[in-house]
């Protein structure tokens, strides 16, 4: 018999004892020192952090001495309560985690029975089974019981004020605990320092200077620069005098600040700058280039407007310019005081604004000093708030010009009656005597009526500004319907835009005017070929020409001749430029359309899916439109939808004018097939349509052709994706689909043209053989050089198409967005989207 342990359990005690021998040792330190160990982290936080450089030097020093105290009292009393571990108490912990206490009984020694081997063997059965359950012996950490030592976990205070000093903190520098015992030099100076910087107003783009990196001696800083200074230590121990910012100095206190209204000197103990102030210029403006207009009364000044740090915002202002008016007939009278007109001028959005270069457009055509002499002053003002102006510039303010007799009167009453009411009876005599025989000078019998509905409000006795006003509303909207006109057929179309065209030249217009309404003339002209090209088979001739009474006039030698017309008038040679209009004109009237000798009755298949495609594209513009109108009602529900002037037609025609004559067809022409629904469902329908369209395209299988069908697919997702955004209420992002639609429309029917054309020149090859004045050569009568039955379409590279007209016209587009993106007081919605547009181009 023998009361040894077994080696293996000698083994597995070892290990877990040594641990939990370690463990109870820290135990007792932590419960005993866990004080002294709270106020080392709280110094340690208090020193890293670098707080004793910003508090005054007596709250300093009482900290450190209280940490000093803390520290001291907290080491005594842990000595105190420590307490080493013995061996038996580890064991016995070790022992009560196991069942049946098997270390003490590995310890024990046999009572009885030591003789008895049969007791013997039990006895040592016995050990061997409490050393088998030491195999799950583990060590038993430590168990401070700390929370309820500290139940107001001052320690866990003290460690996070400690990790912020370490991750946060700006760090004591050198001196700074010194500078806390009193008598020390590094006291001396504590009571001394200070720190400032001299920050430049924002809008100068100047970066703040920190001071003490500052030379004493000449400093240049912008005029109105703020310093601020932060003095440390006992308050008065540095002198702080500054001559610039004519401020009484207050009561000395840890924080001061001027602002540099002009030159001077900073002095801070010894130290002193010079101060200079850099002066703010005041913003300089001027016209920098002459003033144009356009037919609807739109005027154009470029301007140009520069300052030391940037142009903030700007103004015209417009005022009447008495002496140069011309006293007569209705403008003899006083007339009535009117303020200026003021507009703001458009700024760059983004970019630099020291030197602005920019266009003021405006349409004052509607305003009573339209036609007379004003004089414009430009104004500029900076973020300092200064204002430059520019010398007046004297203009006749841009008005419509009205080129129709009765409509030019009608206006010139409508101004004599907003000149001064005085006026009311004068101008309603004469327009008395206008309408007096209606018959064959008023268009519509309507118009009479208005003209004298006004002519009986205008000789009432008691007339009012406001009723003045409403009249003078009302003759601008009959001049506006008679100069436009309600013009039947392309035809009549044609002689308007003539007659407009010559009498624009005996008026001695501007060029600006005389180019738009050549390109309007132009855009008639293209109306009335295409309606010859889809007159009905049975006002077609189909008689035999023997060729000797008939001229051919190919498009070449029509668009050479509208070309020689503009240079004549380019050249200021209004005569023979009036010539070579009238012969024009009489030729397109004498014009007809021949048959071709194979008695066609329609176009080919290709030409019919190019004009289903062009009536698409057409459709969709109009579309388009409509939903940009929506998208300005929601933007500004006050207003009408755009402003005089802004509404571009499908056809390329500008303003009111030609809104009623282009947007005005193509809205009809959107709205045809597709009555009623909203514009998401007519967008569905519309798809639908371009999807029928391409399953009756030619060319399969010729590369324009597949093409083609491409472009078409892609023009049919988005305007599925249009229609999406239009549910859901998107029309922003339905505008951007829309067209992305029509392009891939036009590069659709682009290919198309190109497999039509390659078609084209493929059977002209095999009648090469041909004489002239056989029967094939009768294909070719079309004075316009149009394929026959082609319902008057053209090739793409016919001078019809008028490219640098179409280069023209969307550089003036491009100018128009950029103008109304500049315009702070359209809604941010509205200019987010015109931005867009030019980002897209």
């Amino acid at each position: 018999m023998t009361n040894e342990l077994p080696g293996d359990a000698v083994k597995r005690l070892s290990r877990p004892l040594r641990l939990t021998l370690a463990g109870m040792v820290a135990e007792r330190a932590a419960q005993a020192f866990w004080p002294l160990l709270t106020t080392i982290m709280a110094a340690a936080a208090l020193v890293i952090s670098g707080v004793l450089a910003l508090w005054p030097g007596w709250l300093g020093q009482v900290l450190i001495v209280a940490l000093a105290l803390a520290g001291l009292v907290s080491f005594v009393l842990g000595i105190r309560r420590f307490r080493p571990v013995r061996r038996g108490e580890a064991l016995a912990r070790l022992d009560a985690t196991l069942p049946g206490n098997p270390i003490a009984a590995l310890t024990d020694t046999q009572a009885i029975g030591a003789d008895d081997p049969a007791s013997q063997a039990v006895w040592l059965t016995h050990r061997r089974r409490m050393a088998e359950r030491l195999a799950g012996l583990r060590p038993l950490p430590p168990s401070p019981g700390l929370p309820r030592r500290d139940p107001y976990a001052l320690r866990l205070i003290a460690g996070t004020a400690l990790a912020a000093a370490l991750l946060f903190g700006a760090g004591t520098r050198k001196g700074d605990l010194a500078a806390l015992m009193p008598g020390t030099a590094e006291a001396a100076i504590a009571e001394a320092s200070w720190e400032g910087w001299i920050e430049a107003p924002s809008y100068t783009g100047k970066p703040t200077l920190y001071l003490s990196d500052q030379p004493p001696g000449a400093l240049a800083v912008p005029i109105g620069s703020r310093v601020t200074l932060r003095l440390y230590g006992k308050l008065g121990a540095l002198e702080v005098t500054e001559t610039f910012s004519g401020e009484t100095p207050d009561e000395p206190t840890p924080t001061r600040a001027f602002k540099i209204a002009g030159d001077g000197t900073l002095s801070i103990g010894d130290t002193t700058w010079n101060i200079a102030a850099i002066p703010d210029e005041h913003p300089r403006i001027q016209p920098s280039g002459d003033l144009t207009r356009t037919l609807a009364g739109e005027m154009r000044l470029p301007f140009t407007a520069r300052d030391d740090y940037g142009v903030s915002a700007g103004q015209a202002a417009i005022e009447i310019d008495l002496p140069r008016v011309d006293r007569r007939h209705g403008l003899t009278a006083e007339p009535e005081p009117r303020a200026a007109v003021v507009v703001d001028l458009p700024m760059p959005y983004r970019g630099d604004r020291r030197e602005v270069e920019e266009l003021f457009v405006e349409n004052l055509a509607e305003h009573p000093w339209a036609g007379l002499p004003v004089t414009v002053t430009f104004s500029a003002t900076d973020a300092a708030g200064q204002s430059g102006d520019s010398a007046p510039v004297e203009i006749v303010l841009p008005g419509r010009r009205f080129l129709h007799p009765l409509a030019r009167a009608i206006v010139e009453q409508r101004r004599d009656i907003l000149w001064t009411t005085d006026n009311a009876r004068r101008s309603a005599r004469i327009l008395r005597a206008i309408s007096n025989r209606p018959e064959g000078l008023f268009p519509k019998q309507v118009q009479y009526l208005k003209v004298r509905t006004a002519v009986g409000t205008l000789e009432e006795p008691d007339l009012t500004a406001e009723a003045r006003d409403a009249v003078a509303q009302a003759l601008w909207e009959i001049a506006v319907e008679i100069e436009d006109g309600a013009l039947a057929d392309a035809l009549e179309r044609l002689r308007r835009a003539q007659e407009r065209l010559s009498e624009a030249m005996r008026q001695g217009a501007t060029p600006e005017e005389l180019r738009e309404l050549m390109d309007e003339y132009r855009q008639a002209m293209q109306d009335y070929m295409r309606q010859l090209g889809q007159q009905e088979p049975q006002n077609r001739t189909d008689e035999p020409d023997d060729g000797q009474n008939r001229m051919e006039m190919t498009q070449q030698d029509l668009q050479a001749m509208m070309d020689r017309i503009q240079e004549l008038m380019e050249q200021g040679r209004m005569e023979e430029a009036q010539q070579l209009l009238d012969q024009l004109q009489q030729m397109m009237e004498n014009m007809e359309m021949t048959e071709g000798a194979s008695g066609q009755q329609g176009g080919s298949q290709g030409e019919q899916a190019m004009e289903g495609l062009a009536e698409t594209l057409r459709e969709q513009q109009g579309l388009s439109d409509e939903a940009f109108r929506n998208l300005q009602q929601q933007l500004n529900p006050g207003g009408q939808g755009g402003e005089p002037g802004e509404n571009t037609g499908r056809q390329g025609g500008q303003g009111d004018q030609g809104q009623g004559e282009t947007q005005g067809e193509g809205g009809e022409q959107g709205e045809s097939g597709q009555q009623g629904g909203d514009l998401a469902g007519r967008q569905r329908m519309l798809e639908d349509e371009l999807a029928r369209q391409r399953g009756n395209l030619p060319g399969a299988g010729t590369p324009e052709g597949d093409a083609a069908r491409d472009a078409l697919d892609e023009a049919g997702r988005a305007m599925g994706e249009a229609a999406d955004a239009l549910e859901e209420g998107d029309i922003p992002g339905a505008l951007d689909r829309q067209a992305d639609a029509m392009e891939s429309l036009r590069e659709g029917m682009r290919n198309l043209e190109d497999q039509m054309r390659r078609e084209a020149q493929s059977g002209q090859q095999g009648d090469q053989g041909r004489l002239a004045g056989q029967p094939g050569d009768r294909e070719r009568a079309d004075p316009l050089g149009r394929n026959p039955g082609g319902s008057g379409t053209t090739a793409t590279d016919s001078p019809l198409e008028d490219r640098e007209d179409v280069y023209r016209r969307a550089q003036e587009l491009m100018d128009e967005l950029r103008r109304r993106s500049g315009e702070a007081d359209r809604p941010e919605l509205e200019r987010d989207y015109l931005k867009r547009l030019l980002d897209l181009f």
